[in-house]
């Protein structure tokens, strides 16, 4: 499952993952995506992946069940 928002196009970042002993290792940051049926403007439902600082911006409309 790709981690990409569809209404920002967030995705991951990498970066370093550094010790005690300042040791680095690679590592990869995720944005919190989530599955939500989402209503689109022409009134039409779809599910989509959306990241959570859109949901909570009000970016984009819940469709209720």
């Amino acid at each position: 499952m790709s981690k990409v928002c569809e209404i920002c196009g967030r995705r991951p970042h990498t970066g370093h993952q550094i010790s005690h002993s300042a040791k680095r290792s690679g590592r990869w940051w995720y944005p919190n995506i989530q599955r939500i049926r989402v209503k689109l403007p022409n009134g039409q439902v779809r599910r989509m992946k959306v990241c959570t600082r859109c949901i909570k911006a009000g970016k984009v409309q819940k469709a209720v069940s």
